[in-house]
């Protein structure tokens, strides 16, 4: 709750120690402190039901997040399990387990981020090593789901660069697909963080424990000095609207605008219209994650115009990706047949062979521009180094996915954390 002038949210305080401030371009990482649990996820369980040092839990790491991996177990009071994971010369995935899992509760961390065919290959073939090794039960952690956009044929304009496009019919719904791979490669349960629609949890055929990074955003946002009749929280298009009205009831039912944005044809401008009052006021904007940043941005040029004192962005997701692969590669003589077979490598080649060319991804410029006071992300996928900059702030999701596993393995409630 807001009590006097002073912000509060509508939730407890993580206990960990302030945000550290370089002045660099380096993000702001809270520190833990000896493996405490934040407030809002302690319970009369943990201290009463759970063994710290059950050997029949196993967590192993692919290699999409792996500092991810190694704070949650640290977070667990675990060490991470033993696992090889290599590339052969042709790009085939080799897995082998290096200890023994028969009988074991296994979790696998494994975001499918860019490059996301690698890492959900990745994936896959690590829950078929763990079914193959007889483990009792296999749990794919997935902070980051891949293709969880591709969760429906639709028919709407949508803007690539300069040129407008209307969707057709005969798509794939990838996220489907992408649902039954994992089921059948062998997994038992899927744990997965803020999935961009809640309907894809119903393409899996087995159990989905769906967390939410939203505590840990409030827990930050919590520890900022704004008043309360001051803030506003704004959802960047109308699809976001049930999450932004849902964060704003934890800000103790903080006023809601929405961003909404139509285009009228091809060639024609979209206009932007604001629903809502923002003049004077702090605006905090709400997304599960920013890919390119062209929306979220736009929407902060918006509302800085109707008057807004300061503007906010959270995301759970911080993609950042580089959609000008193709159009580089074509500079460099590659044929459009070739660009259409060897993309998704060359995304994953191309910090390595062609920086100068492709520089920092998009959302890098649009969200350093000073449109934003704070940038608040967290650390599902992995950002470079190279794409920090001031306003940049890292939470960690760490605690959040260390006590659900241990939740998932202890037959616990989960959506409890939330409540």
């Amino acid at each position: 709750m807001f009590h006097g002038s002073s912000f509060v949210a509508n939730v407890h305080k993580c206990d960990i120690s302030e945000p550290l401030n370089f002045g660099n371009g380096k993000p702001a990482i809270p520190v833990l402190n000896d493996r405490i649990l934040p407030k809002f996820l302690e319970s009369d369980r943990v201290e009463k039901t759970v063994s710290r040092n059950d050997i029949r839990l196993k967590l192993f790491s692919g290699t999409a997040n792996p500092s991810l991996s190694q704070e949650t177990a640290w977070c667990m009071g675990l060490e991470l399990g033993k696992i090889n994971i290599k590339r052969f010369a042709d790009g085939e995935i080799y897995v082998q387990l290096q200890e023994s899992v028969r009988g074991c509760d296994v979790f696998l961390l494994q975001p499918t981020c860019p490059p996301a065919n690698e890492n959900l290959m990745e994936l896959l073939i690590m829950i078929d090593a763990c079914r193959r090794a007889s483990a009792k039960n296999i749990t794919a952690v997935i902070p980051y789901f891949g293709y969880a956009r591709a969760d429906r044929k639709a028919s709407f304009m949508f803007e690539f660069g300069c040129r407008q496009h209307l969707t057709q019919g005969r798509e794939s719904i990838a996220a489907k697909l992408v649902a039954n791979l994992i089921t059948e490669a062998g997994a038992n349960r899927i744990l997965a963080c803020d999935l961009h629609s809640g309907q894809s949890m119903g393409y899996f055929d087995i159990p989905v424990d769906h967390v939410y990074g939203q505590p840990v955003i409030l827990d930050y946002l919590a520890s900022k000095t704004i008043y309360s009749s001051d803030l506003v929280v704004v959802s960047p298009d109308v699809g976001g609207v049930a999450r932004a009205r849902a964060f704003a009831k934890k800000l103790s039912d903080a006023p809601l605008a929405i961003v909404d944005k139509r285009h009228h044809g091809h060639n024609v401008a979209e206009v932007m219209n604001l629903i809502g009052d923002v003049k004077g006021k702090v605006a905090v904007m709400v997304d599960d994650m920013i890919d390119t940043a062209g929306t979220i941005a736009k929407g902060a040029a918006l509302l800085h115009e109707e008057g807004a004192r300061e503007v906010y962005a959270c995301c759970t997701h911080a993609v950042f990706s580089f959609y000008n692969v193709v159009s580089g590669m074509a500079l460099c003589g590659f044929g459009k047949s070739e660009l259409t077979i060897y993309t998704d490598h060359l995304i994953h080649i191309c910090v390595d062979i062609f920086p100068l060319l492709l520089g920092s991804p998009p959302a890098i410029e649009r969200l350093s521009s000073g449109l934003f006071q704070e940038v608040i992300i967290t650390n599902t996928m992995p950002v470079a180094e190279k794409n920090y900059f001031p306003q940049l702030t890292v939470l960690s999701v760490a605690n959040l996915l260390g006590e659900t596993i241990w939740r998932v393995h202890d037959d616990c409630s989960v959506s409890s954390i939330f409540q």
